[in-house]
């Protein structure tokens, strides 16, 4: 059945009707009662009032649904220092017993069955402990999981959980990778003049501010940099948060007018300081030729609490931007259009892939973004048996506009190792944009997005020159560095598991993929 925004709200893979409450309904708690000021030296000058705080303990409180924190408050809940402090589970390859004591008091003693035929084995608690450890030791990012994700993750079927699948590597899920697989395959480091900054089209750069982010995702594109070593991966191209690293980038931007916008990324700007996210924003205001700049951060869809938290100056960071290019004269505008000499757009990328990780939290955190004019765009990742169906993600793309969170891209997973189990084929990415198309209004319709592996940038899905025997090909004639814009870029689709295999012989299909052929590619049609 074609998905119906208005009808279809809960993925039809999910199972769990304790999660229904948290897609169907949002609150109202920020109101009048909420006060800001001048963000100061380090406190954000935030209050909630009485009336409001007690608003908090009104909502579902899906965080006690974890024994260990069946006592916390709303407030402690979404506080910044609290999610950071001892609540946030971090492993590395030296201590895995903060996750393991974490799974021993919130698995039972019994595991759901899962649909995938690999992993019907793990049906006991200890099963499920042994095959996670497992698979941190062949992954190449080691878990780190804020209490919110904690929390959204349906611990009654932990198997096929989509939450738990993006960031709790099982063993037997994972598949041997694809021969064209390799770290830093969009090759940044190759781009990079400066340790730092990415600088791969002519007039944007990626600045690669810091390399710790609030959470690490088992399919992270830049593994190659971000996280602590793993067994399979014992060194990393780590850019840390440093001063003197900074100031060598600021000055290549300086040095560069044709740079006009820069995206602050990492790692995560998330874990960036309040008067760090000044220092970096303030110095970019000060270029001249710089008129767009991006900060890029999974919070909001990780740790969402942070914006509403009053002891905390991430957000109004952000706020104070703006009201320093009015202070010397500049119209600093939050992605909004305005005449003006020097006129900057500040806006947020964020990252949410499923609708499950959505609550109560992030919606009112995006109605204080919105209500202060900072405009928020999310970026997906397409991802095997999580988000790669059209209900789910036409569920995703709706809720995000709900929350005035612009549906921005939908990005076909990246040919890095130890993530195969989780790539899909490029038919996939463009079956479900044109089943998509039409459901919503063209301009929260996101572009999916093949970001080539090479360096060769990111071009729509359906734009590929050929696709044959699972092997795309593309060009990318916007980009003027060397022979970037006149050579051949490949996508490999993921080889067919056994499962699939025994499938297609099963329907004597035989192993042959019926490929589109470039004439057939009708998807890119006009947005209605």
């Amino acid at each position: 059945m074609p998905f119906s925004p208005s009808v279809d709200r809960i993925p039809p893979r999910t199972n769990n009707s304790r999660l229904t409450h948290r897609l169907t309904h949002p609150t109202h708690f920020i109101s009048k009662n909420v006060f800001l000021y001048g963000l100061g030296t380090g406190s954000t000058g935030r209050s909630y009032s009485t009336a409001t705080s007690a608003r908090f303990e009104d909502e579902d409180p899906y965080w006690r649904r974890v024994p260990q924190w069946r006592d916390v408050s709303a407030e402690e809940f979404i506080s910044y220092r609290w999610q950071q402090n001892a609540n946030t589970v971090t492993v590395n390859p030296r201590n895995m017993a903060m996750l393991e004591k974490f799974l021993a008091a919130n698995l039972p003693d019994s595991i759901s069955q899962s649909q995938d035929s690999r992993l019907r084995q793990i049906q006991t608690r200890e099963q499920f402990i042994e095959e996670v450890f497992s698979g941190i030791e062949a992954s190449s990012m080691s878990p780190r999981l804020t209490p919110h994700l904690l929390s959204v993750i349906d611990w009654h079927n932990p198997l096929d959980d989509p939450i738990r699948q993006q960031f709790i590597p099982i063993k037997s899920s994972l598949l041997p990778d694809h021969p064209a697989l390799e770290y830093d395959s969009l090759h940044e480091e190759e781009d990079s003049p400066v340790p730092g900054l990415v600088h791969r089209y002519p007039a944007k750069a990626l600045f690669l501010a810091t390399s710790i982010c609030p959470v690490y995702c088992s399919y992270c594109t830049r593994s190659y940099a971000v996280g602590v070593p793993t067994k399979s991966l014992n060194t990393k191209a780590v850019q840390k948060p440093s001063r003197k690293r900074w100031e060598v980038v600021f000055n290549h931007i300086e040095n560069t007018p044709v740079l006009e916008d820069i995206v602050v990324s990492g790692g995560d700007t998330y874990m960036l300081q309040p008067k760090d996210i000044l220092e970096i924003g303030t110095r970019l205001l000060s270029i001249p030729h710089i008129k767009r700049i991006r900060f890029a951060t999974k919070g909001l869809a990780v740790m969402p609490g942070r914006t509403l938290d009053p002891t905390d100056g991430w957000t109004q960071a952000f706020i104070d931007l703006s009201n320093q290019g009015r202070r010397a004269g500049k119209q600093v505008q939050i992605c909004a259009s305005a005449s003006a000499d020097h006129h900057v757009r500040l806006c947020i990328h964020t990252h949410f892939n499923h609708p499950n990780e959505i609550t109560w939290v992030t919606r009112e955190a995006a109605k204080y973004l919105f209500k202060h004019g900072v405009i928020v765009r999310n970026q997906s990742v397409l991802l095997k048996g999580i988000n790669d169906d059209a209900h789910t993600m036409g569920t995703l793309i709706t809720e995000l506009a709900n929350m005035n969170y612009q549906p921005y891209y939908v990005y076909q997973c990246d040919l890095v190792p130890k993530v195969e189990h989780l790539r899909t084929p490029l038919k996939t990415i463009i079956d479900l944009e044109n089943e998509l198309r039409g459901t919503i209004g063209g301009f929260m319709l996101p572009s999916f997005i093949c970001d080539l592996p090479g360096g060769g940038g990111k071009r729509l899905a359906c734009s590929y020159e050929s696709y044959e025997n699972g092997v795309s090909t593309y060009r990318a004639p916007g980009l003027t560095k060397g022979d970037k814009g006149t050579k051949v870029y490949e996508y490999h689709d993921p080889l067919p598991s056994e499962d699939v295999l025994e499938e297609q012989s099963n329907e004597d299909v035989g192993n042959e993929v019926d490929y589109p052929v470039p004439e057939e590619r009708a998807y890119a049609q006009a947005s209605t």
